[in-house]
């Protein structure tokens, strides 16, 4: 077991360009720790990507005392460590701008079934960075002051689709989620979509989204963000539902770069 303490100068990200008309300061729909000190089974990580490792543990200070999180650090040999963290941070603040704009277009109050009087809003999870004191040889990788992104546990855990384009389900809010995408295209003016959409799909309809995707025109948002050829090819294989309003932009190029993959997609760092 490994206790994480929150650093004292969170990282705030660094504002990205062409941000929408929601400024940062005035996020609403942001899940946070609001903890200090969290300890984590850093020995016994229930999940893994390509570069990445993932354990569960239990907030032992702050708000959420008590309450289960998860931990994500980087495997040895990453050596771009630091920009990775900075990259996903500013993939979540991105994504935290679209859907505040999605929330309040409210598409999810009127269309989402079945209608509720105060139909919940998508929230984005949002994590701190803390840094671990100790040696820990877990499997063969040792952690030594190593950066961690801890978050609020998920329950009921659902993949909506990929950066690729494959999609996932076919309920409302199944449908919704890929409207989410289309509409973060329209509503971007063509330059970001948001997807690999992931999180939890709570009992009270309450949906929280982690590990966001963005795709930029510029590919600004780390390995993930397949660039322009990852938008055309998301779009290539993205079917409009009811929750899609017809005015909402496409790119014209829809042609297809990358092979359909559930997983996430990935390029080298530039």
């Amino acid at each position: 077991m490994q206790t994480l303490r929150l650093r004292r100068r969170p990282v705030r990200p660094t504002r990205p360009s062409a941000t929408p008309s929601q400024a940062l300061a005035q996020w609403s729909f942001a899940r946070r720790n609001n903890a200090n000190k969290a300890s984590v089974h850093a020995d016994a990580p229930f999940a893994s990507g390509a570069f990445r490792w993932v354990a569960k543990g239990t907030y032992t200070a702050g708000e959420r005392q008590g309450q289960q999180c998860v931990a994500k650090w980087f495997k040895t040999g990453v050596v771009y460590e630091s920009t990775f963290f900075q990259k996903d941070i500013q993939a979540v603040e991105r994504a935290q701008l679209i859907v505040d704009e999605f929330n309040g277009a409210g598409i999810v109050n009127n269309t989402i079934e079945p209608p509720r009087d105060d139909p919940p809003p998508l929230f984005v999870q949002y994590g701190s960075q803390f840094r671990q004191g100790g040696r820990l040889q877990a499997r063969t990788f040792y952690l030594w002051l190593q950066k961690h992104l801890v978050e609020p546990y998920i329950e009921g855990f659902v993949k909506w689709n990929s950066n690729s384009g494959a999609i996932f389900g076919s309920t409302a809010w199944d449908d919704l989620m890929q409207a989410l995408s289309h509409f973060s295209y329209h509503a971007s003016g063509g330059q970001f979509v948001l997807c690999d959409l992931q999180g939890g799909l709570y009992l009270d309809g309450t949906v929280v989204l982690t590990d966001p995707v963005i795709l930029s025109r510029q590919r600004t948002y780390g390995v993930t963000d397949l660039g322009p050829e990852g938008i055309t090819t998301f779009f290539a294989r993205h079917q409009c539902n009811k929750y899609c309003r017809e005015h909402w932009t496409k790119p014209n190029d829809r042609s297809i770069h990358f092979k359909l993959s559930q997983g996430t997609t990935m390029v080298g760092l530039r």
